[in-house]
């Protein structure tokens, strides 16, 4: 499994704040679970990183830190 954490510069919405709002792994299938470390928490599984990317990247402005 591969560590992550998501990093925002910038909160777009107002709801998850700035720094490092989510964990998450990936599995050796691709498949990525994120866990986020917000007030509102939730946990979700994705398909891929790059479709994680695509929903919580932001236009960039939230990155992508592999541990």
């Amino acid at each position: 499994m591969t560590k992550f954490q998501l990093e925002r510069s910038e909160d777009a919405s107002g709801v998850s704040g700035i720094g490092i709002v989510a964990e998450g792994v990936i599995f050796k299938n691709g498949k990525c679970v994120l866990n986020w470390l917000t007030s509102l928490s939730s946990i979700t599984i994705y398909d891929s990183i790059e479709i994680l990317e695509k929903i919580h990247g932001h236009e960039g402005r939230t990155k992508i830190k592999y541990d």
